[in-house]
C-alpha cells in the first residue's frame, strides 16, 4: 500500500466529511484529525485536515457601513473623491469618395468631458445620500466627415443647503442658499482631429491628439444646519417636545430620558405667509467643546442660527446654572457665539417643583429674559411665538440695513 503525505483538505471537502461523520458515527468512531483514511477499492490514503484548516482561518475584521446602511443615519461630514469626465480623442482619417481621391483630412475633434457640480437642494437634509466618489461622463471620440464627438453630460450632486466645501482645510465654497452651485471637478478637454492641423505647408496631416483626463480632487463636505432659531439645551430639557408643539416637525419624544441624535428643523407659520425655521440641536453636555458626548459634531450647527433659544429644565434645582454652562460651552467653541440674540425658555412648567423654581430663575436672570412655558400642556406658547417673531423681524431689518438679502426658508 502506497502512503501519501497528509495534506489539509479544502474547506468544501471538510464539510462533506463532517456530514458523513454525522450520518455514520459508528463507522468513524475514534477518528482523529490528521489520521490517514483508507478508501474502499483503492490503496490511496486521504488525510483529514479539517481541524487544521479551521484553526488557521483568521477572524474577519469589522466591516465598515455600506452605502445602503449609511443612508439610514444622519451624516453631517463626508470625504468625497470627484473626477471630471475624460475628453474624447481626436480622429485621424482622410476623406475618400469616387472621383475625389485626395479629399483631404476630415477627422473630427473629441468631445469635452463633463463637469461634476455640487448643487444645494432644499429637499436634502443630510449628507448620507452623497457617495464617497463621483466620476463625470466622458466625451465621445471624434469621427469621420469632420464630426466632433458629443461632450459628456454634467453630473449634478445634490447636497443639503448649508454645506461647506473644503479642500485641504481651506473653505472653497459655501452653499448656503437653495440652488447654489459649485464646480467640484472640471471635465477634460477633447482631443483634436487631424483636420485641425491642416495648413498650407501641411496638406495631409496625420496628427491627432488624445483627450485630456478630467480634474481629480479630494473634497470634504461639512453640513451646518441653516435655520433662523436654534434651540440649545442639555439632554432631556424638552427641546424636541417644544419643537413639535410650535412647528410641523415630528421629532421622536418619549416619557423616558434619552437624547436626540440628529438636528431637526421645523417651520413655524405666521400670518402673511411668513415662515420661521427653528432647529432642534442635539443635546449638549458639559465639556462638549472638548469633544465629550456628542461633542463638536453638532456644535457646528449652532453657527448658522441667527438667534438662539436656551431651553432649560425648570424642574431641576438651580436651573440658572444650565444657562451659564450652555453659554460657557458655546463661548469655548467659538468666541462671541453666546452673545447672539437669544431667549431663555424655562420648560416643564407643568411640574410642581418647576413652579417653585421659577421666581428664583427670574430673580437671577431678569423677568424680561425668561419665558416660562410647558411644551406638554401648551401653556405660554403664544408668548414664545411672539418673541420669535420680534427677533426675526429685527434680524431681517438688520440684514436689509447692511444691503444683504436675509435668509428665507
Amino acid at each position: 500500500m502506497v502512503m501519501i503525505p497528509a495534506r489539509p483538505l479544502p474547506e468544501r471537502s471538510c464539510t462533506v466529511l463532517k456530514s458523513l461523520m454525522k450520518w455514520a458515527p459508528s463507522t468513524w468512531t475514534g477518528l482523529e484529525p490528521g489520521r490517514l483514511l483508507p478508501l474502499q477499492g483503492s490503496s490511496r490514503l486521504l488525510s483529514v485536515g479539517c481541524a487544521d484548516h479551521t484553526k488557521h482561518q483568521e477572524p474577519s475584521g469589522k466591516k465598515p457601513l455600506s452605502e445602503k446602511k449609511l443612508k439610514r443615519h444622519f451624516v453631517d461630514h463626508r470625504r468625497v473623491l470627484v473626477r471630471g469626465g475624460n475628453g474624447g480623442s481626436g480622429m485621424s482619417c482622410f476623406h475618400s469618395e469616387p472621383r475625389k481621391e485626395f479629399g483631404g483630412p476630415d477627422g473630427g475633434d473629441g468631445g469635452n468631458g463633463g463637469h461634476v457640480i455640487l448643487r444645494a437642494d432644499q429637499q436634502i437634509k443630510s449628507l448620507s445620500s452623497v457617495l464617497s466618489q463621483y466620476r463625470g461622463f466622458s466625451g465621445e471620440d471624434g469621427s469621420r466627415k469632420n464630426c466632433s464627438g458629443r461632450g459628456g453630460a454634467v453630473l449634478y450632486v445634490q447636497v443639503p443647503v448649508g454645506t461647506l466645501v473644503k479642500e485641504g482645510g481651506e473653505i472653497v465654497a459655501d452653499l448656503s442658499h437653495p440652488g447654489d452651485e459649485y464646480v467640484a471637478a472640471l471635465g477634460g478637454a477633447g482631443g483634436k482631429g487631424n483636420r485641425f492641423f491642416l495648413a498650407n505647408d501641411n496638406r495631409a496631416p496625420i496628427t491627432c491628439t488624445p483627450g485630456q483626463p478630467g480634474q481629480e480632487r479630494v473634497l470634504y463636505l461639512e453640513l451646518k444646519t441653516v435655520a433662523h432659531a436654534g434651540m440649545v439645551g442639555f439632554p432631556n430639557a424638552g427641546k424636541s417636545s417644544l419643537l413639535r408643539a410650535i412647528s410641523n416637525a415630528k421629532p421622536t419624544v418619549a416619557s423616558y430620558p434619552f437624547t436626540t441624535l440628529k438636528p431637526h428643523v421645523g417651520i413655524v407659520p405666521y400670518a402673511g405667509h411668513q415662515q420661521l425655521a427653528v432647529a432642534d440641536i442635539p443635546g449638549i453636555i458639559r465639556g462638549a467643546h472638548q469633544n465629550k458626548g456628542l461633542g463638536l459634531g453638532f456644535l457646528r450647527h449652532i453657527e448658522r442660527c441667527r438667534f438662539l433659544l436656551f431651553v432649560v429644565d425648570l424642574s431641576l434645582p438651580e436651573p440658572w446654572t444650565q444657562v451659564d454652562d450652555l453659554k460657557y460651552e458655546l463661548e469655548k467653541y467659538e468666541e462671541g457665539l453666546s452673545e447672539r440674540a437669544h431667549v431663555i425658555v424655562a420648560n416643564k412648567l407643568d411640574l410642581p417643583q418647576a413652579r417653585a423654581h421659577l421666581p428664583q430663575l427670574q430673580a437671577r436672570l431678569g423677568l424680561a429674559e425668561v419665558i416660562a412655558l410647558s411644551a406638554l400642556t401648551g401653556e405660554n406658547l403664544e408668548q414664545l411665538l411672539l418673541r420669535l417673531k420680534v427677533l426675526h423681524d429685527s434680524y431681517v431689518e438688520a440684514e436689509l440695513g447692511q444691503g444683504r438679502q436675509p435668509f428665507s426658508w
